[in-house]
């Protein structure tokens, strides 16, 4: 089952998307379309898609007009085929025309997400790896890029910096090596959901299973030099208390070899930092 999404509690957000939109005012829709006049918009699915973000679709609408009412036909996570329509939004005219491109920017890029996470999925199936996203999210759309991670079946990595201790090579270069980053992260055990730190080769690795963190992200490794590294950390850790992590040019055409190699999460931020918004259309009609 896909999680759960409350609309409204982005209304703030999407009101910000409005006023960015709409400036002064919509001009061309105010001095053709009568105040008046109702209307039914379609949501027309124009490629395969996953959905994701049809609830905040609707939110929209019913910003501009509390009346506006929506017949949902496909619910998020389902996998749409072109020609298939997911809602219907029956509402003032002039809501319809005016609030289209916020609805359907969202609408097209959470489906996106949601639909190359799930290819990435579906790549590893079998192996036991989980596909994660990563902090590579638009500023002021993570929350929602992330869920449409999980709509598409991936898993999210940290929320945000406070979540937990990801030391990467900038912190360990700065804290003066593995060593010394790990050392000093011992104080925020049991503070923090888990320790992790980044490790480039096999000496660091070494270096970094002395003091057992975690998660171990294998950063930018060959797929044969991520299954080396996993051995090394089985071997360390026959109980498997400490996860690993390949991240850094994963695709699709590789993700499975890297799953193969044994690791229990992959990271990609191409998830939301590059997944192409699918082509939806909204096909406006009097009533």
């Amino acid at each position: 089952m896909p999680p759960s999404l409350n609309a409204s509690a982005y209304r703030d957000l999407l009101k910000s998307f409005l006023v960015e939109d709409i400036g002064t005012g919509d001009i061309t829709t105010k001095t053709t379309v009568s105040a008046t006049q109702r209307a039914c918009g379609e949501v027309i699915a124009k490629a395969p898609l996953v959905l994701a973000g049809i609830e905040l679709f609707t939110e929209v609408f019913r910003l501009l007009d509390k009346a506006a009412e929506a017949e949902f036909i496909c619910r998020d996570g389902e996998e749409l085929a072109p020609g298939k329509i997911p809602a219907r939004i029956r509402a003032s005219a002039r809501a319809l025309l005016t609030g289209e491109r916020v609805a359907l920017n969202l609408l097209q890029r959470l489906s996106g997400g949601a639909r190359l996470t799930r290819r990435f999925v579906r790549a590893v199936e079998g192996t036991g790896a989980r596909i994660l996203d990563t902090r590579k999210t638009t500023p002021g759309l993570r929350a929602l890029e992330k869920y449409a991670v999980l709509v598409g079946g991936g898993k999210s990595h940290r929320k945000d910096l406070a979540e937990a201790v990801l030391i990467k090579e900038n912190h360990i270069r700065l804290a003066g090596g593995v060593t010394a980053a790990l050392a000093a992260a011992q104080s925020t055990k049991g503070c923090v959901a888990w320790i992790e730190i980044e490790v480039t080769n096999l000496h660091e690795l070494r270096d970094a299973l002395a003091h057992a963190p975690d998660v171990i992200l294998l950063d930018n490794m060959s797929p044969s030099l991520v299954r080396q590294s996993v051995l090394q950390v089985r071997a360390h850790d026959p109980q498997k208390n400490m996860r690993t992590e390949a991240s850094g040019g994963i695709t699709l055409a590789n993700v499975r070899e890297f799953a193969e190699a044994g690791v229990d999460w992959i990271s990609v931020g191409a998830l939301t930092h590059s997944a192409p918004a699918v082509d939806l259309s909204f096909e406006i009609e009097p009533e």
